[in-house]
């Protein structure tokens, strides 16, 4: 199959185009590297298992030449900073809304016709029960970000409508594991590293989430769109349990070794505007596809301290 992955060298599309070579899969990246790191795909593109193509998907003209020949696109290429829409407030919307259109306008032009779309959990919103299935609605999300993935499901549904593509949609929960670039294990790493004896927290502590190790999202990727068919098929990934700041303090703090930090919360109920203080994700659909973690919540935000420690320190 020729594959297509946009955001190819970031930190979840580098683990999927990993997947996707080792199985034998004519793998091709579209990443501008604004926040894709070359090297996460270098062996691979030494070795002529990738083709690359450093482009702007904000620019049309640019994507369409890349999906010659294509069989699937899977589309992960986004703002990876929820954080950044508050201050630059048409981040997504270029990076989100107008890429997703330009990856769908490319394909409708060229004739691909599979799409699966990276998504997520905060398209639901503040208001949804825990833990939210699929057919929660209506959907109110409450960031920039959450509003672009919302706008991206919208224009992949009305793709599929039309124009008669075929779409896998995965409503991520907090993706986490080796080369993750940002995120709150990496910044209280970075913090750690600047101050070894006061560690600064966002809010109170008390945010509480689902966490996925990486390697389990993009296995959950595969399996979903090797296992469905439907014209569209809408899919949450995640854990079954949650993690509190608290505890990933607690655990950045020992694996680190700077067990005398003081950790300082800086109050309220959430990190940053925009922010859902507590998300679980029901995963009943996946689960029965066969699928199992390797790792829990807990144990994902630990196995990935000691990664991102080992990455970042050396």
């Amino acid at each position: 199959m020729r594959a297509l992955v946009t955001g190819g060298a970031g930190f979840i599309g580098s683990h999927l185009v990993d997947r996707l070579v080792a199985r034998g899969d004519d793998v091709t990246v579209a990443d501008n590297l604004s926040s894709g790191v070359l090297d996460f795909i270098q062996g691979h593109i030494d070795s002529g298992a990738v083709t690359f193509h450093n482009i702007d998907l904000k620019d049309l003209d640019s994507v369409i030449p890349v999906m010659e020949g294509v069989d699937m696109v899977y589309h992960l290429a986004a703002n990876p900073d929820i954080r950044l829409g508050t201050r630059i407030t048409d981040t997504d919307l270029k990076e989100g809304t107008i890429v997703t259109y330009n990856v769908l306008e490319a394909m409708r032009l060229s004739g691909v016709g599979k799409i699966a779309f990276a998504s997520s959990s905060v398209v639901y919103g503040e208001d949804a029960p825990m833990p939210t299935p699929e057919n929660h609605g209506p959907c109110l999300p409450i960031s920039l970000y959450g509003a672009s993935k919302q706008a991206g499901e919208g224009l992949i549904g009305s793709w599929v409508g039309t124009f008669g593509l075929q779409a896998w949609i995965f409503r991520f929960a907090n993706i986490i594991g080796e080369r993750g670039t940002h995120g709150v294990i990496f910044d209280f790493i970075h913090k750690l590293r600047a101050d070894p004896n006061r560690l600064e927290v966002l809010g109170n502590g008390l945010q509480e989430k689902s966490y996925m190790e990486v390697g389990d999202c993009v296995d959950a990727i595969l399996l979903v769109v090797s296992k469905t068919d439907a014209p569209i098929n809408l899919y949450n990934l995640g854990s079954s349990d949650t993690c509190s700041v608290r505890n990933i303090a607690a655990i950045v703090i020992r694996e680190t070794g700077c067990t005398g930090a003081s950790i300082d919360y800086t109050g309220g109920d959430r990190g940053w505007a925009g922010d859902i203080p507590k998300a679980m994700l029901a995963i009943n659909r996946l689960q029965d596809l066969g699928f199992r973690v390797n790792y829990d919540s807990e144990e994902a935000v630990a196995h990935t301290t000691r990664v991102l420690i080992e990455e970042i320190m050396g």
